[in-house]
């Protein structure tokens, strides 16, 4: 401990984890090159974006801020932290916004599911770096840049914003909330081992070590839950994959499954190339996996016959046709995730129409966002779908546009969206208010754009209402 120049390494903290216009500036790059690294799913663009964020800085100053209790550090340390956040967030979500790409690709999607792993890498990741700022070891400082990886979830924080997406923006805040805590607390923790804040009594060392434990338990929980339910699928893919082999004789090949861990029952949809047709294999599987799983099964089996008679270009065609389906399936899940993280859905909730390729959804509820915006939604998930088509219905409590006539013109995209909300709800709208010619127009254009609409009384001013009826949301009608 000694040898250990602890006013040298608290000077670097304090030059480097303030607030500068070189620490702005590094922010704005840092955020573009990121944002560009996810939209084109680039992991050498996104490291440069890692190496460049002097994010890090300000969080390991806060932490030494914590471990020798200076309240001038703190400040300092988290204001530049948050005003940081800030700019990396405003900029994201403008540039997201204004992008004609906002396909959520698997790097994106990577940062919105953190688990109890990403709190351990920031764990490990923030002792290494305490250590290198101590030591003066800053080649550590690369990796330890690359590891916890400040900047991308930020970056996908201001993403989700821009698509309102609430799955995409909570899930990638958790990820950053996991990562910025932990590095802090740990290099508190490592800073109090290597004699920082040696004046400080134990009364004040139990409290640091209570804060450390606290927060790093609380966010344990939501990361422990996430790891669990992966964990889960994952045990529920190779259970499912161990019985349908087990249940065929040799030389049998499974040569497509589905599996759907998140449905109630559990959904397994398989198509097995066999030598032997094996009877009732349905109800066995069932069986099996029911009793491994502990979970009801929904089980069907499509079991194709291949014998020593088969000729070579039969057995190939029929292995070919497989894969297809097979890739059809992987087509189709992939959509039907795209679209949850749009709608803010589960991936379960998604309607599957095979047939028509179209996928459709009732969008989670968004405070304050209008029929509008979930068309929006609806425009932006059919922009990141390929081959499928995406049939978006708003919530059933959404309200229908306002509606006006100027200089005897009807504002047509009010009719539009009408028309759009009306069809997308199987709700009928009732023109209320002004005088009985305009109502009857508005009626007529509203059905004109594929929705349903009826003149109803005069009274107030013209206005659009949903009719009372028992119609359910459907979310499939064709427009």
């Amino acid at each position: 401990m000694s040898q250990i120049d602890h006013d040298a390494v608290l000077r670097e903290l304090v030059e480097e984890s303030g607030w500068s216009a070189r620490y702005a500036f590094l922010i704005v790059i840092a955020a573009g090159i990121a944002l560009l690294g996810l939209l084109m799913s680039s992991v050498a663009v996104l490291i440069g974006a890692m190496l460049l964020s002097p994010l890090m800085m300000p969080i390991m100053g806060l932490g030494f801020g914590i471990a020798t209790l200076d309240f001038r550090e703190i400040r300092r340390s988290a204001t530049a932290l948050l005003m940081g956040c800030a700019i990396a967030i405003a900029l994201t979500t403008i540039l997201s916004t204004m992008s004609p790409i906002q396909t959520i690709t698997p790097e994106i999607a990577a940062r919105t599911q953190p688990t109890l792993f990403d709190l351990l890498v920031a764990l490990l990741s923030a002792m290494a770096g305490s250590y290198a700022l101590i030591r003066g070891r800053g080649g550590a400082a690369v990796g330890v840049a690359i590891a916890t990886a400040l900047m991308p979830p930020l970056t996908v924080v201001g993403f989700g914003l821009a698509i309102g997406n609430w799955t995409v923006f909570s899930g990638a805040l958790l990820l950053f909330l996991t990562n910025a805590v932990t590095i802090a607390l740990t290099a508190a923790l490592i800073a109090r081992l290597y004699g920082f804040g040696s004046h400080l009594s134990p009364h004040h060392t139990g409290w640091q070590l209570i804060l450390f434990f606290a927060a790093l338990g609380i966010l344990a929980i939501p990361l422990g839950a996430a790891l669990k339910r992966i964990a889960y699928e994952a045990v529920v893919q190779r259970q499912t994959r161990d019985v349908l082999q087990a249940r065929f004789p040799a030389g049998a090949r499974l040569s497509q499954v589905e599996i759907d861990p998140g449905a109630d029952p559990v959904r397994v949809r398989a198509v097995m190339l066999t030598p032997k047709i094996a009877p009732n294999a349905d109800g066995a599987i069932f069986g099996d996996l029911t009793a491994r799983l502990h979970r009801p099964v929904d089980v069907h089996v499509d079991q194709l016959l291949i014998t020593p008679e088969t000729s070579g270009a039969e057995a190939l065609q029929i292995a070919k046709s497989s894969e297809t389906s097979a890739s059809n399936a992987g087509n189709r899940e992939r959509a039907a995730a795209a679209l949850a993280l749009v709608a803010g859905v589960e991936p379960a909730a998604i309607r599957i129409d095979e047939k028509a390729k179209r996928l459709s959804a009732t969008a989670a509820a968004l405070p304050g966002l209008g029929l509008a915006g979930y068309r929006a939604l609806e425009g932006r998930a059919n922009g990141a779908l390929q081959g499928w088509t995406a049939m978006l219905a708003p919530p059933a409590d959404v309200t229908p546009p306002d509606i006006a006539i100027r200089d005897g013109v009807i504002d047509d995209a009010a009719l539009g969206l009408a028309g759009w909300g009306s069809q997308r709800l199987n709700r009928t709208i009732e023109v209320l208010g002004g005088t009985a010619g305009q109502r009857e127009a508005v009626a007529e254009g509203i059905v004109a754009r594929g929705g349903r609409a009826e003149p109803g009384d005069a009274r107030g001013s013209l206005r659009l209402e949903w009719q009372a009826v028992n119609a359910a949301p459907e979310g499939t009608s064709a427009g």
